[in-house]
């Protein structure tokens, strides 16, 4: 009888533990994503503050990438948590006093690669600092092997390199060179 009592409890608490396992969780748009982060940075020889006031407003990206249609909010106040930007349809989700960081919207028929950026201005000395531009994205989909993939991030991390630069030079007082000659087509 003892052995039958038991049985009963053990078979008893191995149902009851089945039964209380959580559900699987759902399954993920991108099987296998590859979170990467491009993570950049140029020194300043001005403070913090000044570089923000020169380069930081969410529509500044267009001078510093040097975009020639522009920027312009479309949504919301330029600045402002929820704001949208025409470059990339941006939309910014963080802010600080000297930084803030955008997402890219989903967009229909394409799967969300998670990209953010975010861009700040860091005090090195009352008169130096840093500006540190990181981009984060799945770069699961780029077609190719992973040398097609260090290639799309490299081309990526050339353009933002590029912008930094820009981003010193204005801050800094100076002009800034002409763009660079998009390439002729094939």
């Amino acid at each position: 009888m003892k052995t039958v009592v038991l049985a009963a409890l053990a078979i008893s608490a191995v149902a009851g533990s089945a039964a209380a396992q959580p559900p699987a969780p759902p399954k993920l748009a991108t099987e296998a994503p590859n979170y990467v982060s491009i993570p950049m940075q140029i020194d300043v020889k001005k403070p913090a503050a000044e570089v923000w006031k020169r380069i930081g407003k969410y529509c500044d990206i267009a001078e510093w990438l040097q975009i020639s249609a522009g920027c312009q909010i479309t949504s919301g106040k330029d600045g402002e948590v929820g704001a949208v930007r025409t470059v990339g349809r941006e939309i910014l989700v963080g802010r600080t006093e000297l930084s803030y960081t955008y997402t890219q919207p989903v967009y229909e028929g394409r799967p969300y690669n998670l990209y953010h950026g975010t861009l700040e201005a860091r005090p090195l000395t009352a008169r130096t600092s840093r500006i540190v531009y990181t981009l984060m994205y799945d770069n699961s989909r780029v077609p190719g092997d992973e040398a097609a993939k260090a290639a799309e991030m490299q081309r990526r991390r050339t353009a933002f390199e590029r912008a930094l630069a820009n981003m010193k030079i204005l801050a800094e007082g100076g002009t800034l060179p002409p763009p660079p000659t998009p390439p002729a087509p094939r």
